[in-house]
């Protein structure tokens, strides 16, 4: 039985989280990372996903990790609730500007283009595309899903916390799966590695300025939501 997901956000550490977490000897991820059925394949039906986690130990915690679920509509959160309604849920977040410019680089190295090739438009039109706006409204996202869930089922990190403390990071997946903690010489390993970094292009200036400007508000009322100092991410 399905006991947990991993919701996003995009280019937060979900693969970094998915692959620390499958060391754990407790939790499985029997269809493995990715299964996009929420927001791809419902056509299949809620048995045949029901069937991708069955068989496990009744004393496991079986899960998946995909990060297009954070934008979900509303209806489609409610029949995740409707179908699952004891999971906990995992919500990794980053500064908007450094997600945004993350997202954007790997949609260029997919369109096999280089960075000197790409003008600050092309860009620009990618920040303010519906796909990268939404997953950089963090505020809509856990407010879409809180309606669903109890607050208290959403474990709620920040990748600065992956970077700075990773171990600590996975200790409070432990707590919030109501796992033991694991702790191996590899896991502390795997803690500390970086994974699928992606591209390393520093973001122009100019565009810095744009995403500082266009996430200004945002992040100043996901501060006042979550009552959290998240001004970090404003920059200077």
């Amino acid at each position: 039985m399905l006991s947990f997901l991993g919701i996003g956000a995009q280019k937060c550490g979900t693969t970094w989280l998915y692959e620390l977490l499958a060391l754990h000897p407790q939790v499985r991820f029997p269809a493995g990372k990715e299964v996009h059925f929420w927001d791809r394949q419902r056509d299949r039906g809620i048995e045949w996903y029901r069937s991708l986690f069955a068989g496990q130990p009744q004393s496991a915690a079986v899960g998946e990790i995909t990060p297009a679920y954070a934008t979900l509509a509303p209806p489609i959160i409610a029949d995740v609730a409707q179908a699952f309604p004891e999971l906990r849920l995992i919500y990794l977040i980053r500064n908007p500007v450094d997600r945004a410019w993350s997202s954007a680089l790997m949609a260029m190295e997919r369109a096999e283009l280089q960075i000197d090739e790409v003008s600050d438009q092309w860009f620009i039109d990618h920040f303010e595309s519906r796909g990268s706006r939404a997953r950089g409204d963090y505020e809509t996202c856990i407010r879409n899903w809180r309606a669903c869930y109890p607050s208290d089922h959403l474990q709620l990190i920040r990748y600065e916390q992956i970077v700075s403390q990773p171990f600590d990071v996975y200790l409070r997946c432990c707590r919030h799966l109501e796992l033991e903690p694991h702790d191996a010489p590899q896991l502390r390993t795997q803690a500390h590695r970086v994974v699928f970094a992606g591209s390393r292009d520093p973001i122009r200036p100019s565009l810095s300025t744009y995403l500082q400007d266009m996430y200004r508000q945002p992040i100043e009322a996901l501060s006042r939501y979550l009552e959290t100092d998240v001004s970090d991410w404003l920059g200077p």
